[in-house]
């Protein structure tokens, strides 16, 4: 797997390479990338993208024009009306407790305790993670807080977990994990591997030099998990950094 920054990670597996919310641009609206953006081989042999709900830090249109035509989309119920313009496709749309295939790779959509609307005051469009199976089974988050059922989703076993940690701002608002909350969830999920995401990548504009408090997001979100959940390793990866992942785990 390779963190590409904020909520975007390639995860390279047997039966194919899957893309998460891919932002690749250097700027999407009021954010910019202070972190170096995606180079071309990120965009190369794609099997499938995963969005996880319709906020533009997490469905960038621009940057699904980047990829090529044709590449699968999985996305939740609601959602393709706004990925027709991305020249992207075919849409398969899911909610939470539904299952697809993607060239041999399993995807099930989860819950997300995270309020999403297009626009203020526009119509609510659910938001969903990923379980994905393809040898391993991990788990992409998306944009959540913490919620009940994140302890069946650990109780099927899990050898990665995809967890955000903090948002663009010092301020983490509901409907995000914080560091704290992040380790949290990790008590409920178990992974054998958690891998921090949503930190590291996107400023606002009039914000210019103090990033400080990405640093410190991830330093915090290390030690509460090693407060709370001593036996699930963290591996914290810059954007642009690529980690091997461990064989799966054994189970019944």
């Amino acid at each position: 797997m390779t963190y590409l920054g904020h909520s975007t990670v390639l995860l390279d597996l047997p039966r194919g390479r899957l893309l998460t919310d891919p932002v690749l641009r250097s700027r999407v609206g009021f954010l910019r990338r202070f972190a170096p953006p995606p180079g071309a081989e990120a965009r190369e042999g794609l099997g499938a993208v995963l969005v996880s709900h319709v906020h533009h830090d997490h469905l960038d249109r621009a940057s699904l024009r980047m990829l090529g035509r044709g590449t699968p989309v999985v996305a939740p119920r609601g959602t393709r009306r706004l990925l027709r313009g991305s020249r992207i496709g075919p849409v398969t749309e899911m909610l939470p407790g539904e299952t697809a295939q993607v060239g041999g790779i399993t995807l099930r959509a989860t819950p997300a305790a995270h309020v999403t609307t297009r626009l203020p005051a526009g119509r609510r469009l659910p938001a969903v993670g990923y379980v994905i199976e393809d040898g391993l089974r991990a788990y992409f988050a998306g944009d959540t807080d913490l919620f009940p059922e994140m302890r069946a989703i650990g109780d099927a076993g899990l050898d990665l977990a995809l967890l955000p940690i903090a948002g663009w701002g010092p301020r983490v608002p509901p409907g995000h994990l914080d560091p704290l909350r992040a380790a949290q969830a990790l008590a409920l999920l178990r992974p054998a591997l958690a891998v921090p995401i949503h930190w590291g990548t996107l400023a606002p504009v009039w914000q210019r030099g103090d990033r400080a408090h990405h640093d410190a997001a991830v330093a915090a979100f290390v030690r509460a998990a090693a407060g709370v959940v001593p036996d699930v390793e963290v591996c914290v990866l810059a954007p642009g950094e690529t980690l091997a992942l461990p064989p799966p785990a054994a189970r019944d």
